[in-house]
């Protein structure tokens, strides 16, 4: 099926947590969709090499260094644009996967800041602008565990069933608006920094995530999806996509091949 190129009214895409895996994936493909995208991110570095890439292969990309958990930092980003057609929420992580009983706080606090409060900040700010454009598209990157819970993962488990529900709020809410209200939700995703950064650094213990998995879903897996439902034609919403790799079931259920 063909995709909708944008109007020019909705043509800017914000994406956060573009510096790399998901984010960074989808900032390519919408650009490659006819997007200008402004990538946010900490990491100035990264996501200014990503908008000279981006630029040097014919699309339209512009870095804006942002903690999404900043309030004061995203209000003064989200001043600089009267309209913008799309805004990706995708900045979050998880942190360590102790069980409840000995959880770190501090872990569960950062985890709720980014994948809650950073979408909620980003959404408010921007809210205006995508209602102005007559065709605007909020897409919330959750996860499976925004829908199924497991051991060891209550911290993430709880922030992305909070990023689960804003979504599924905010639908009801801004119903009747021009603004769609689309969640993604990935299963296993397999790339250079998630299970890393969870296991702070320890790459023997994150390479264990995906062992005996021939082919966990990619980064370019889950932007190719996301890409999908922003560019439906506009009385279309896409509610809710789930997105696994063949081999995983559930959040628990993984064929994992033996040698």
């Amino acid at each position: 099926m063909a995709t909708a190129a944008p109007s020019a009214a909705s043509r800017i895409a914000v994406v956060t947590g573009a510096s790399s895996g998901i984010g960074a994936a989808t900032a390519r493909r919408l650009a490659s969709a006819g997007y200008r995208v402004v990538l946010t991110a900490r990491r100035k570095d990264r996501i200014e090499a990503l908008a000279e890439e981006i630029n040097a292969t014919g699309g339209q990309a512009t870095a804006y260094a942002l903690d999404v958990t900043d309030r004061t930092a995203v209000d003064e980003f989200a001043s600089a644009f009267k309209k913008i057609g799309v805004l990706v929420n995708n900045a979050g992580g998880a942190l360590g996967a102790d069980p409840v009983a000995t959880g770190d706080p501090a872990d569960w606090r950062q985890m709720y800041e980014t994948n809650v409060i950073g979408t909620l900040n980003l959404t408010q700010a921007l809210l205006p602008a995508l209602t102005a454009s007559g065709d605007g598209t909020i897409v919330i990157v959750s996860s499976t565990a925004g829908h199924g819970t497991y051991e060891g993962g209550g911290g993430y488990v709880a922030a992305k069933h909070g990023a689960h529900v804003l979504a599924e709020t905010l639908r009801l809410e801004i119903v009747g608006t021009p603004v769609r209200v689309i969640e993604i939700a990935p299963g296993m995703v397999k790339t250079d920094e998630f299970a890393l950064t969870r296991f702070s650094g320890d790459a023997e213990r994150a390479a264990k995530v995906y062992e005996g998995v021939a082919e966990p879903l990619t980064a370019d897996d889950v932007a190719d999806t996301i890409t999908w439902t922003v560019t439906r034609p506009s009385h279309v919403n896409i509610d809710l996509l789930v997105v696994r790799p063949r081999a995983q079931a559930s959040n628990t259920k993984v064929h994992r091949e033996t040698r």
